[in-house]
């Protein structure tokens, strides 16, 4: 085969391994939960409504808080020098593994937690911790909360990405003249015209809220469970009479999330036509600015000031020593939890490392070639191709996952690293793919004629000019695909079948135990990797392009 014709081939081979592990790993999920009686001991279990209904709703409620957070943002702040503030505050946290932000809010809302502690006694009264229920809630509270912190970024981040396609500045402009607040204008005149860039991402928050196992584990009810995690329960059992259970749970699992998908999208319908209604009634609403405004932006700072908290309070129990209850800070600072946590440390943090530099490093190369091919063959991705790319992130992982490792374990390659960089692969592909597609698509296709003009082959342009010129904007991709690999749970316990120990499985195995301060530890490495790659991300560049004025930010 050519070089050309590998070229051309790369957008199928990608798209066939997101989407060819989703659909083998289906298929080898849900034929178990029809052996065994596996549906009717399910359905003898005396959990599965309330399991069934906290994941239903945590999903449900964080999603559409998160939403709206983003939506009453970007409607009521933006342009402004409050909403450049939050944006860059929010744009970090992208970053932080889910695991580590479960962790950071565990530690700053328990009993015994910073923000008790701030308040205690003066305020509270308290010398003792109160038995006070706030993590593991049976509604599900926390675990709602700790969704919201997550998702409001990833949410924001795709909102903005979407915006230059609906020339928002001219469609506010005409909303304005017509009399139209900025809030109403926006909502009437914008949000129709981003929201199909925005669905997918939508469906994909909703899908992982429903099923989130390490921030369920972490912050969600125990007895019973949200769904998720007792399917994951079930599955890493030892007892394999229970595993036609898992596999039917995994079925009753992605009815529900299909089930709020099509509730999703009936909701979307409705509110369109309301939309529609309230536009002919030609009311102004202006008073909505005078609210929303103050509204949104509480809520994105309030964001950014628990994430920014709950952080601290993860890096002040790794260096604490003696801490007790009320003091607000521990009595000194120092090593000693990082020297008893070294000889584990090490070890999962190499692991996480190799797994996140493999899986980064063949995303980034997948996707640069199918970019590569799109520009240089006029390729044009499909609507189909699109809802492909995002299909491993709105399919749920406990749904097809399970199926996933026991074809790896039919064919040996189960508890190996390979196995689980290549499952790790799958969830990181799409973003990559997202973080780079917007800046190359929108590279100056004048440089190409330049160089052609010159004598030089598309492989030359390709090497010499486009690369060197979007190197900044590809470390970038390459540094979320990473951040990406770091915090992937399941995968890695259930393709790596218990031998692949990373931070991120440690952290949450810890998370069940007391020791903050080797949780910590575990913690704030798994955040700081993530950080070390965005900052080689920006620092490469510009150590290579010093002497360059051209290629440096801004230029």
């Amino acid at each position: 085969m050519t070089a050309d014709g590998a070229l051309r081939f790369a957008p199928r081979l990608t798209l066939l391994l997101m989407a060819g592990p989703v659909i083998a790993g289906l298929a080898g999920t849900l034929r178990p939960a029809f052996e065994a009686d596996g549906m009717a001991r399910l359905l003898d279990w005396p959990g599965l409504p309330r399991a069934a209904a906290l994941s239903l709703g945590t999903g449900i409620a964080s999603t559409v808080l998160s939403l709206a957070i983003a939506l009453g943002l970007v409607a009521a702040l933006q342009g402004g020098r409050l909403f450049t503030l939050i944006l860059r505050l929010l744009s970090p946290l992208l970053a932080v593994p889910h695991a580590a932000a479960a962790l950071g809010l565990a530690f700053l809302l328990a009993p015994s937690g910073w923000i008790a502690r701030a308040l205690s006694p003066w305020a509270t009264g308290w010398t003792q911790p109160p038995d006070l229920l706030i993590l593991n809630d049976p509604a599900g509270l926390a675990l709602t909360a700790g969704l919201v912190l997550k998702e409001v970024p990833f949410l924001l981040l795709i909102l903005i990405a979407a915006l230059p396609q609906a020339d928002a500045p001219r469609r506010l402009m005409l909303m304005a003249s017509l009399g139209y607040g900025r809030v109403a204008g926006w909502m009437l005149a914008v949000l129709p015209a981003v929201w199909p860039q925005m669905r997918p991402a939508v469906y994909a928050v909703l899908a992982y809220s429903m099923t989130a196992v390490d921030m369920a584990i972490v912050l969600g009810p125990a007895l019973p469970p949200t769904l998720s995690a007792q399917l994951v329960l079930w599955m890493t059992s030892p007892d394999l009479s229970i595993h036609p259970v898992a596999a039917a749970g995994a079925l009753v699992q992605l009815g529900l999330v299909l089930a709020a998908l099509a509730l999703l999208r009936c909701a979307e319908t409705g509110l369109a036509r309301l939309g529609c209604r309230l536009a002919l009634t030609g009311r102004r609403r202006v008073w909505a600015d005078r609210w929303l405004g103050p509204l949104a932006a509480g809520g994105g700072l309030l964001v950014v000031l628990v994430m920014a908290g709950g952080m601290a309070g993860l890096a002040l129990w790794s260096f604490a020593g003696p801490w007790v209850f009320p003091d607000a800070l521990p009595e000194r600072l120092g090593l000693d939890a990082w020297a008893r946590a070294a000889p584990g440390l090490g070890p999962a943090a190499l692991e996480t490392l190799l797994l996140a530099a493999l899986s980064a490093a063949l995303a980034t190369g997948l996707v640069l070639a199918c970019l590569e091919a799109e520009t240089r063959f006029g390729l044009k991705p499909g609507g189909g191709a699109l809802w492909l790319l995002w299909l491993p992130l709105i399919m749920p992982q406990v749904a097809f996952l399970p199926g996933l490792a026991e074809l790896g374990l039919r064919s040996g390659v189960e508890g190996s690293t390979w196995a689980v960089a290549a499952a790790h692969l799958v969830f990181v592909l799409p973003y990559v793919f997202l973080s780079l597609a917007a800046p190359w698509r929108a590279w100056d296709p004048r440089f190409a004629v330049a160089g052609a003009a010159l004598g030089a082959t598309p492989g030359r342009i390709f090497w010499r000019l486009r690369l060197p010129m979007l190197l900044r904007a590809i470390l970038t991709a390459a540094a979320v695909g990473f951040a990406v690999s770091v915090g992937q749970y399941l995968p890695t316990l259930l393709i790596g079948g218990g031998r692949v120990t990373t931070l991120t499985t440690e952290a949450v195995a810890l998370s069940s135990g007391g020791n903050r301060r080797i949780i910590g530890t575990y913690a704030m490495l798994q955040l700081a990797l993530p950080l070390f790659a965005f900052a080689l991300a920006l620092a490469l560049p510009a150590a290579l392009f010093r002497n360059r004025a051209g290629m440096r930010p801004g230029a």
